[in-house]
């Protein structure tokens, strides 16, 4: 009785080619799929490049919500600000002082020239002013106030005048000497002086700067500066020992805030 060959049977029903039954260690051959009409086509991952413009634009989006917020708090800061200035102001209409020049005497100008060809200025003035504070629920607190008398930039002389309490509806009389001894002058000052005093008319500014406190009931306010311009002045040279009355009558004086921010002053 003769023995029968039966072919080995394979799990996924493929004979075993040729190759395969004379070399059985040869690696198994791959199909060829790259021409599958069905294939999904190939996309390759976010790259490192992807995750930084991504990571970019959350930084600038951060950066503008940081701006939004910002000029958000600053808007409702300053309309907090607005409200309270105008309640504020309803509630105590806060006005500025007044200043005003009731008398300038000159008893003393001379111009003198020494040997060395310089020019001295000798004066001596008498100023009378007051200042009335207009308000009916702010007091005003005066520090010194250091007062100037000028004629076209040309100082004359100087004084002073001690601090003091304005109270409400209140006008203060002020009164102070202003002199200088021996003021060597510049020539051109000396030209300017020498050609007012021909024309019998000396332009005299009166300058005063001090700082002022404001006291609201039981609130008081940092001291703040204040100049105080005097300006429509005409003098001349005293005559003799009586002193020369200058005429006021067109004075006018202005108050300005001296508001210092670092070295710049306003």
């Amino acid at each position: 009785m003769t023995d029968r060959v039966y072919p080995s049977a394979k799990p996924n029903g493929t004979a075993p080619t040729a190759t395969t039954a004379a070399n059985p260690n040869a690696a198994p051959v791959k199909n060829q799929i790259y021409n599958n009409p069905n294939r999904v086509p190939y996309r390759p991952t976010p790259t490192a490049y992807h995750r930084h413009n991504r990571r970019r634009c959350s930084g600038r989006r951060c950066f503008c919500m940081c701006c939004f917020w910002s000029i958000l708090i600053i808007c409702v800061l300053l309309l907090l600000a607005a409200i309270a200035g105008a309640i504020f102001y309803v509630l105590y209409h806060p006005q500025r002082p007044t200043f005003s020049v009731s008398s300038l005497k000159i008893s003393n100008f001379n111009l003198t020239t020494s040997s060395d060809d310089a020019t001295h200025l000798t004066t001596k003035l008498n100023l009378t002013l007051s200042t009335k504070n207009p308000n009916k629920k702010l007091i005003y607190n005066y520090n010194t106030i250091s007062i100037t008398a000028l004629s076209n930039q040309v100082v004359l002389a100087k004084g002073s005048f001690p601090g003091f309490t304005s109270s409400t509806n209140n006008i203060t009389i002020i009164h102070s000497t202003l002199s200088m001894v021996s003021q060597v002058l510049d020539v051109d000052s000396v030209s300017s002086l020498k050609s007012d005093l021909k024309k019998k008319a000396l332009p005299v500014t009166i300058l005063m700067d001090t700082m002022v406190e404001v006291k609201m009931d039981k609130l008081k306010s940092k001291r703040v500066g204040i100049r105080v311009t005097c300006e429509g002045i005409h003098g001349s040279t005293p005559k003799g020992k009586a002193p020369a009355v200058a005429s006021t009558n067109n004075a006018k004086c202005k108050v300005d805030l001296r508001i210092k921010i670092l070295k710049w002053t306003f």
